[in-house]
């Protein structure tokens, strides 16, 4: 018998973007009132802006680190944590989000594709380490105590994604990919669907409207990712 999604599932690929955190306050880049506006993003998100405006930079994302300790994860979030621990399969989940709601979700893998607010890397020793709350050009690194060289472990504009080969052999070996909560414009995750089709994964969207990639998806559920990513998990694990 097969089940709603016309074949067992084992191996499982999660994308998620900022429609998931959205519910929990974070404010997205693109909405109205969102991220950039007030911002020219070549002045706070590219190697460049960092090496000429460095306090400037600095300064927007331990704003942005601020915001995030006043958010608290979501349904679907939880929802994700809950269907990683539980599903008997294989489970890999990629956000392009640079909060840390999915781990405090409680979910035992994420790949922040994107880097993370929570943490800072020092571009004298190269180390990475948890974000200080707030850090300045001024601020000596933690662990070869020289200044002007800390940074957010942000991939700016420009820059590559992190472990895109690992995510790579994780969506040519995936049953099922599903994208939450993502434009569908910003590459190469813009690209995840695609690779995942021809590799014939079954591809689902849950957004709360169509991504301009939605011909992509053999189902899109349209709705608040509060609501739709539950129900859909729930249906996954009843009928796997």
């Amino acid at each position: 018998m097969t089940t709603f999604l016309e074949k067992r599932i084992e191996r499982i690929v999660i994308l998620t973007g900022a429609g998931v955190s959205a519910e929990s306050g974070l404010t997205t880049f693109r909405d109205s009132g969102g991220l950039w506006e007030g911002y020219d993003p070549l002045d706070i998100a590219t190697p460049t802006a960092l090496e000429t405006n460095r306090d400037v930079v600095l300064d927007f994302y331990n704003l942005r680190r601020s915001d995030l300790n006043k958010c608290l994860p979501n349904r679907s979030h939880l929802a994700i944590s809950h269907f990683q621990r539980a599903f008997s399969g294989h489970v890999f989940l990629i956000t392009q989000n640079v909060d840390d709601l999915h781990e405090r979700a409680g979910s035992p893998q994420v790949l922040h594709m994107h880097g993370s607010l929570k943490v800072m890397r020092c571009e004298h020793c190269y180390k990475e380490m948890k974000a200080l709350q707030i850090f300045k050009s001024s601020t000596p690194c933690p662990l070869c105590l020289k200044s002007g060289n800390l940074r957010p472990d942000i991939v700016f504009f420009g820059e590559i994604p992190k472990q895109l080969d690992e995510i790579n052999v994780e969506i040519m070996k995936a049953d099922l990919f599903v994208s939450i909560g993502t434009s569908g414009v910003v590459y190469p995750a813009a690209g995840f669907a695609a690779q995942a089709r021809d590799n014939e994964a079954i591809c689902v969207e849950i957004n709360k409207e169509k991504s301009e990639i939605a011909n992509l998806f053999d189902y899109s559920h349209i709705g608040l990712a509060t609501v739709e990513v539950p129900k859909f998990f729930s249906k996954v694990l009843l009928e796997n």
